[in-house]
């Protein structure tokens, strides 16, 4: 599988970025506008940088640059998904797309279901939070671990045949809608955990 790093402007945890780094867990990165300025302070570099780069204030020099106008129909996580999946990356884990204003948020957990449906296998790694999206029919497996809570939330208006195995909380055969709070909050309890969905997508909240 061929992965991508997508990095932008929002905090997000640089050693576990510096981890799978040098592992060899990515195989092309692209700095997301002001997110350049985040792998510099981590001490990494980009293959590629894109957006408009009005939070980053400068055009960058000695990479490959895709600069686009301030207006625009697109977010610049948007134009470096579309980047990412016009060079027939597999997976995409975002680093720095969560946490900071809500609305940015919000759009981006729009945007990371959108491309999990269009087959992107598409994670997003925060401070001490990371999420996952699997499209029905599909399953998430989890190696065991002590402690930690994972919650699960419905993408779509409805997600059938959704289940959970292995946590304190069973689910089995559920429907999940986007209007309620029920998969919030499970527990993790030294077991491997596998999550399923028939029909829909959902959006799984894990420890880092």
């Amino acid at each position: 599988m061929a992965t991508c790093a997508l990095v932008g402007a929002s905090e997000f945890n640089a050693e576990r970025f510096c981890e799978l780094a040098d592992a060899g867990a990515f195989d092309y990165v692209i700095a997301v506008d002001g997110g350049l300025a985040s792998l510099e302070e981590a001490g990494r570099r980009a293959d590629m940088a894109i957006g408009d780069f009005d939070s980053l204030g400068y055009i960058p020099k000695g990479l490959r640059v895709a600069r686009f106008s301030p207006e625009k129909d697109k977010s610049d996580m948007e134009l470096a998904f579309d980047r990412a999946c016009t060079l027939r990356y597999d997976e995409v884990i975002v680093f720095g797309g969560l946490g900071g204003r809500l609305d940015h948020t919000l759009a981006n957990l729009n945007l990371f279901a959108a491309f999990s449906e269009r087959g992107l296998y598409v994670t997003a790694v925060g401070l001490d939070q990371a999420v996952t999206f699997i499209t029905g029919p599909d399953v998430y497996e989890l190696p065991a671990a002590q402690e930690g809570t994972v919650s699960v939330f419905a993408m779509n208006d409805a997600c059938t045949g959704v289940f959970e195995r292995g946590m304190r909380y069973g689910l089995d055969d559920a429907r999940l809608t986007n209007r309620t709070s029920l998969g919030l909050s499970n527990e993790l309890q030294g077991e491997a955990v596998v999550i399923g969905v028939e029909e829909g997508t959902l959006a799984i909240f894990l420890p880092v």
